[in-house]
């Protein structure tokens, strides 16, 4: 038996510069940022001058809008620079304190601008619409016309005053959820396949499944929803206060219903999100034969869901140092060209990223990207972990997103919605599978990839469609007056695992307790936007890789865009219709053909 100590994290002070992103595209030091944040601080009271005088011509509402986006730009350096700094040591009290006065700084601006939309919406329609046109506003128009698509869904000031006075009181029930599931829930220990007393959490409870014992990963399960069902009353209660909030906004506002609602500001029309589920419906008998094949594969009687994460094939090895992660990366991203290989060259080879786990260091990954600096990224590479080149990839697709725009939109239209986020970085990933696959050592690699192809789809396009589905049900039940309880959650959400699991898997009654522990149930109609993204990038990466010119023009437009077109238009512009189920359909028919292909391989 080793009796070496475990390797412990290096300090933050102990990293080579090296590894470590160079924040000087924002400021060169905390001087710099002290510095603007002064003058920032200074320029707030400027915002009351223009009170009451909105409409009074273009030349003042243009000046006004010009102070707000100048305004704006200072502070998106200010924010980004502290919210980064703090990331590198989450114990450093010096850089948790810059964030707390950025964000106190944010809310006094906020509330000094308050009026400027409501004043605006409150303008008579034909003054606004000739404000619009006049040529002294056009870097603004676009801005403008979105603003004017809320007016009827704008209230009076006073009644906008009580919905806003109700902000504390409409947040209690995630407030709640997370109170509970995240401080009060206690899971015990468990043994896992190395004989090794875990504490059960969230976190491990992840680990666990994917463990290749499976009475670890039975017991794992069963140990962690006994929790949820001892509390099963309460999770209703406030999954119920969630969905009973989300009605009673979009009915104060005028929305048909709260999916309309919560779709509006993307101007994403209601049929975008029903097609989803339709085609995802349609495409469910590819999805119940590849869990068989995982079934048979594993050797297993029958399958339940916590067989459903552990790969089918757990004794591949693949070890890429920082280096060789980024000659991967960039091999298989050479069909988006010259331009964007070697600027993302520069910057992962460059001081970009921030790279390995020290002490303190917030977890996971993420991408930053802002107007004025470089689009950062934070990583905890480990050389050992495949997966960590696909996280890779994907936080370099986030950060040339932001490359590109920030070069080709002005600051009021650089920043792109959440709706089309994802799609720059899983169109990176698709294009990593795709070289990975074609270079690929052997059969058992070759498997090992499309097996893990297999499970992102599956748990990006269907099991996100399948919470949407449950989201849109559980809500349009509480529009009809049904009881949204303990039983009525459950039975709905049992409906959707048979339909969506088949009739061939084993569906344990604790299942059923997923509804009351998925985060994004809390804040809806967010995770559809995960499946259509995924769709987009599958639809777009075939079309570059099998077209030409053309095909690639339209995808580094579609990166080009920013905001400065509506989410759907700029994804039809780059050559896939989201308002189809096609792209949705042709995703599944992708995922049936893999599935066909592992079935020979294994």
């Amino acid at each position: 038996m080793s009796t070496a100590a475990p390797a412990k994290l290096p300090a933050r002070s102990e990293v080579p510069a090296q590894d470590c992103w160079d924040l000087s595209s924002l400021f060169t030091g905390d001087e710099g940022w002290e510095s603007d944040f002064n003058l920032l601080e200074s320029k707030i009271p400027r915002f009351e001058t223009f009170r009451g005088r909105l409409g009074e011509s273009a030349a003042t509402l243009a000046e006004a809008l010009n102070f707000d986006n100048e305004f704006d730009l200072i502070a998106e350096r200010l924010g980004t620079y502290a919210f980064l700094k703090t990331t590198e040591d989450q114990g450093d009290s010096k850089y948790q304190g810059m964030k707390s006065r950025f964000q106190n700084l944010a809310v006094r601006a906020g509330q000094a601008a308050s009026y400027m939309r409501p004043e605006l919406l409150a303008l008579d329609a034909a003054a606004m619409a000739t404000l619009i046109e006049d040529p002294a506003v056009a870097p603004f128009k676009l801005q403008l016309e979105r603003l004017v698509r809320f007016r009827p869904h704008t209230l009076t000031d006073n009644e906008e005053r009580l919905l806003a006075m109700q902000g504390e009181m409409a947040s209690a029930a995630g407030n709640a959820f997370r109170q509970l599931n995240d401080a009060d829930l206690r899971f015990g220990e468990i043994e896992d396949h190395k004989g090794r007393t875990v504490e059960l959490s969230h976190a491990t409870f992840g680990q666990l499944l994917i463990s290749p014992e499976r009475k670890v990963r039975c017991g794992a399960f069963h140990q962690y929803y006994k929790q949820f069902a001892e509390h099963e009353n309460t999770f209703a209660a406030t999954l119920c206060g969630s969905v009973q909030r989300d009605v009673y906004y979009a009915k104060a506002r005028n929305y048909d219903s709260s999916l309309q609602s919560a779709l509006f500001p993307d101007n994403v029309p209601v049929d975008v999100y029903d097609n989803l589920i339709s085609a995802v419906r349609g495409s469910l008998p590819a999805v119940h034969h590849y869990l068989d094949v995982r079934r048979r594969k594993m050797g297993l009687k029958d399958i339940h869901h916590y067989d459903t994460y552990v790969p089918i094939l757990s004794n591949i090895e693949k070890h890429h140092t920082w280096d060789q992660a980024v000659d991967v990366v960039l091999e298989s991203l050479k069909p988006l060209g010259e331009e964007y290989t070697t600027t993302l060259a520069k910057g992962l080879r460059g001081r970009w990223s921030d790279r390995y786990p020290n002490r303190g260091k917030q977890s996971g990954a993420f991408s930053c990207g802002s107007f004025a600096g470089d689009p950062y990224i934070l990583m905890n590479f480990k050389p050992e972990v495949l997966n960590d080149v696909f996280t890779l990839t994907h936080e370099a697709g986030h950060s040339m997103h932001s490359w590109y725009s920030s070069r080709n939109q002005p600051f009021q239209y650089y920043n792109y919605t959440i709706f089309v986020a994802e799609v720059a970085s899983t169109f990176n990933e698709q294009l990593l599978t795709d070289h990975l696959i074609k270079n690929a050592a052997d059969d058992n690699e070759r498997a090992y990839l499309i097996n893990n192809e297999l499970d992102s789809i599956r748990a990006t396009v269907v099991r996100q469609t399948m919470f949407a589905e449950f989201e849109k049900k559980t809500h349009e039940m509480a529009e009809a007056g049904e009881p949204l309880t303990v039983a009525s959650f459950r039975a709905a959400y049992r409906e959707l695992l048979e339909a969506y699991f088949g009739p061939d898997f084993v569906i344990d009654k604790e299942l059923e307790l997923e509804c009351f522990r998925i985060p994004h149930f809390y804040r809806a109609f967010y995770v559809y936007k995960y499946a259509t993204g995924l769709s987009a990038a599958v639809a777009l990466s075939r079309r570059v890789l099998e077209g030409g010119p053309a095909e690639l023009s339209d995808y580094l437009s579609f990166l080009k865009g920013g905001c400065s077109k509506d989410p759907l238009d700029l994804l039809r512009d780059a050559g896939v219709d989201m308002t189809s189920p096609e792209p949705v359909a042709k995703t599944l028919e992708h995922f049936r053909t893999l599935t066909e292909e592992l079935d020979q391989l294994l």
